[in-house]
C-alpha cells in the first residue's frame, strides 16, 4: 500500500526503515534481490479449547509478578470477535505444581471488553521464589476448566547480594517468515531468571507484506493489515498460540517492550511509515494497538502524571537493574541520514520526561550493573565518523551531520542530541557499568559506546552495547535471497572498517541471546538457528562477548557461561 509522505526537505521516511539499512548492507555485497517464493504451514494451538492461549507471567518484583491468561468461554468468543459472556476466574499461586501449599489465590471476572483476558498482579510473595500458577473458570459455559500450570520466579530482594542473573534476550519474531525455535532452545538454558523481549514481539504487516526468501511459511491471522483492534488482538492471539513461544511463556517471566511492529513500521509518535489516511486516524491505530498490547502481554504499564507508560525498572538485588525503554510513543519523526537535522537538538527520540527518568535512574542507581532494554541501537554507525572540530567547514558547507553521515536514522544515530545528553550524563556522573541490550535490526552486533567515534579509542568510551538478531525476521541473506553468510559476509568488515568501535556483527543469522550478569562481569552468548523454517530446527553456539566490570569495554571470549 502507499505511504504517507510527510511534506518538508528533511523528511524522508523509506530511507529510515530498517529494511532499507538492511538493504544498504546488502548494497555492500553488490548483490540483487530476487522474488519471493510462498508457502503455508500452521502451529498447534496449546493448553485446553478454553485456554487456548497458555498462560504466562511478567514483570517479577521481589514480592510480585504478572500472571496472565485468556478465556475462551464459547466457541464463538474468538480473539476480537467481541463475542461471549462475561466470566467469572479464580487463580492460585502456589510453591510447587501438587498446588499443596498455595500461597496467594483471587478471583476476577473477564469480559469481552478486555478481549475475555486476565491480567492480575499478585503481591505479597517471598523474594527470589519460584512458584506454580494456575486459573479456573468459576461461572459460565465453561465452568470448572482448569488452565495450564505456569511457573514463574520473583526477583531478588532490594539488598540481596546476588551472584548471578540470566536472562535470554530475544527480538523480532516474525509469524510468517518461520518457525519460533529460539524460543524452544532458550527452556534448554540453565537457571534463566527471565526472558527480555526488546520488541516487534509481532508485526502487524498483510500476509506475504514481509517475508524475505522464505516466502509464507505459514500466514497471519487476520490476513489483512493490523488498523483496527479487532486485528491486533486476532494478531496478538495468533502468535500466543505458537507451541515453543506459548511453552517459553508458560515456564518463565518476561520483561517486554514495544517497537513500531506492535503498531506500524518506523512509528513515531505522529505517525508511521506503514500507515496512510486511508486507515483512518493515526491516535486511533496508534491507542488500539496500545490497548490490544496491555491486554494480551503480561506487562506492567509505570503510572505518570499524564497517565500508565511502558518505560519502566526493575531490580535484581545489588547486582543490576534493568530499565527498560520506550522509543516510539515519544519520538519526533525521523529525517534524513544526510539532513542536518540528524543533528537538531529541538528532536527527541526519548521525549522529554522519559529521558530524565532515564538519566536520573542511571545516575541515581547504587547497583552494580545498569542494564538498559533498548530497542534501537544507540552506538553511532557513521560513514564515515568525522572528527566534528576538523570536518566543521565541510559538514556546514553540504549541510550534513557534524559526525559523519548515518546508516540509519530510525536509531539514536537519527537524534544524536539525545544521545550525546544521556552520555554526557553517564560520564560527568561517573557511571560504569553501563550496558544496552538491543534488538530491531535484525542482526548481531557487540559494540563499544565511543566518547568520540573519529577519535576511538583514544577518547574513551562510555558504555557498551550487545544487540540480538531476528528470531525469525528478514535479514541480508534473506532480502538478497542466497544462502546465509555468503554475500553478507562482507558486510561485518566494511562496517567494522568504517566503525572501529564495532568490534563484531553478523548480518545473516537468526536466534537469540543469553546474558549473565555476576559482579565481576557482563556476558552475551549469541546462539544461532540452524534453519528459521525448520520447526524442530537445531541452534549453535555462535559468539560471546564479555563486558569487565569498570572496562566500558567488550571483549570477546571462545566460551558461553552454560
Amino acid at each position: 500500500m502507499m505511504s504517507d509522505q510527510p511534506s518538508g526537505p528533511n523528511v524522508d521516511r523509506a530511507s529510515t526503515s530498517r529494511r532499507t539499512f538492511l538493504r544498504t548492507g546488502a548494497v555492500v555485497t553488490g548483490a540483487a534481490a530476487l522474488p519471493v517464493v510462498a508457502g503455508t504451514a500452521s502451529a498447534v494451538p496449546v493448553g485446553t479449547s478454553v485456554f487456548a492461549h497458555g498462560v504466562a507471567s511478567g514483570d517479577p518484583l521481589p514480592d510480585g509478578v504478572i500472571l496472565w491468561t485468556r478465556v475462551t468461554p464459547t466457541p464463538s468468543a474468538r480473539p476480537g470477535s467481541g463475542l461471549g459472556p462475561a466470566t467469572g476466574v479464580t487463580w492460585e499461586v502456589a510453591r510447587d505444581g501438587s498446588f499443596a501449599a498455595i500461597v496467594a489465590s483471587g478471583a476476577v471476572t473477564t469480559s469481552a471488553g478486555t478481549d475475555h483476558t486476565v491480567k492480575v498482579d499478585v503481591t505479597g510473595l517471598g523474594a527470589n521464589t519460584r512458584y506454580a500458577y494456575r486459573f479456573r473458570v468459576t461461572s459460565g459455559p465453561a465452568v470448572g476448566t482448569v488452565s495450564p500450570v505456569g511457573y514463574t520466579r520473583t526477583a531478588p530482594a532490594p539488598n540481596a547480594d546476588v551472584s548471578r542473573v540470566r536472562f535470554g534476550v530475544v527480538s523480532c519474531s516474525n509469524w510468517e517468515a518461520g518457525y519460533f525455535g529460539a524460543y524452544r532452545h532458550l527452556r534448554a538454558h540453565r537457571d534463566l531468571t527471565a526472558i527480555v523481549h526488546l520488541g516487534d514481539y509481532f508485526y502487524e504487516y498483510e500476509s506475504g507484506g514481509y517475508t524475505g526468501k522464505s516466502g509464507v511459511v505459514r500466514p497471519v491471522s487476520p490476513t489483512n493489515e493490523t488498523i483496527t483492534l479487532r486485528d491486533y488482538r486476532m494478531r496478538h492471539a495468533q502468535y500466543k498460540t505458537d507451541p515453543d513461544l506459548a511453552e517459553l511463556h508458560r515456564t518463565l517471566p518476561w520483561i517486554c517492550t514495544w517497537d513500531d511492529h506492535e503498531s506500524a513500521n518506523d512509528s513515531w509518535k505522529g505517525g508511521a511509515e506503514n500507515h496512510d489516511a486511508s486507515e483512518g486516524p493515526w491516535a486511533a491505530r496508534k491507542a488500539a494497538s496500545e490497548k490490544a498490547y496491555y491486554e494480551w502481554m503480561p506487562v506492567r504499564p509505570a503510572a505518570g502524571r499524564t497517565g500508565r507508560h511502558l518505560y519502566r525498572r526493575l531490580g535484581f538485588g545489588r547486582l543490576l537493574e534493568l530499565s527498560m525503554l520506550d522509543l516510539r510513543t515519544y519520538r519526533d519523526q525521523q529525517v534524513s541520514p544526510t539532513s542536518r537535522g540528524v543533528d537538531d537538538p529541538a528532536r527527541s527520540i526519548t521525549g522529554t520526561a522519559q529521558m530524565n527518568w532515564l538519566t536520573d535512574s542511571l545516575t541515581s542507581s547504587t547497583t552494580r550493573w545498569r542494564i538498559v532494554g533498548n530497542p534501537v541501537m544507540i552506538s553511532p554507525v557513521l560513514v564515515p565518523p568525522l572528527d566534528e572540530r576538523n570536518a566543521a567547514a565541510l559538514t556546514e558547507v553540504l549541510g550534513l551531520p557534524r559526525q559523519g553521515v548515518p546508516y540509519n536514522a530510525d536509531q539514536w544515530d537519527g537524534y544524536t542530541a539525545d544521545r550525546s545528553r544521556l552520555l554526557e550524563a553517564i560520564r560527568r556522573n561517573d557511571v560504569d557499568n553501563v550496558v544496552f541490550i538491543t534488538g530491531d535490526i535484525h542482526s548481531s552486533w557487540a559494540c563499544d559506546i565511543p566518547v568520540d567515534p573519529a577519535r576511538y579509542p583514544a577518547a574513551g568510551t562510555v558504555a557498551t552495547e550487545l544487540v540480538v538478531p531476528s528470531v525469525t525476521s528478514s535479514n541480508v541473506d534473506d532480502i538478497l535471497e542466497v544462502p546465509e553468510h555468503t554475500v553478507g559476509n562482507a558486510v561485518p568488515a566494511a562496517i567494522m572498517t568504517a566503525n572501529r568501535h564495532v568490534r563484531w556483527n553478523d548480518f545473516d543469522a537468526h536466534g537469540y541471546a543469553v546474558l549473565t550478569v555476576t559482579p565481576s562481569a557482563a556476558q552475551m552468548d549469541w546462539y544461532f538457528v540452524n534453519e528459521k523454517t525448520d520447526p524442530r530446527t537445531g541452534r549453535y553456539h555462535a559468539r560471546s562477548f564479555r563486558v569487565a566490570a569498570g572496562s566500558q569495554r567488550v571483549q570477546a571470549v571462545s566460551q558461553p557461561t552454560d
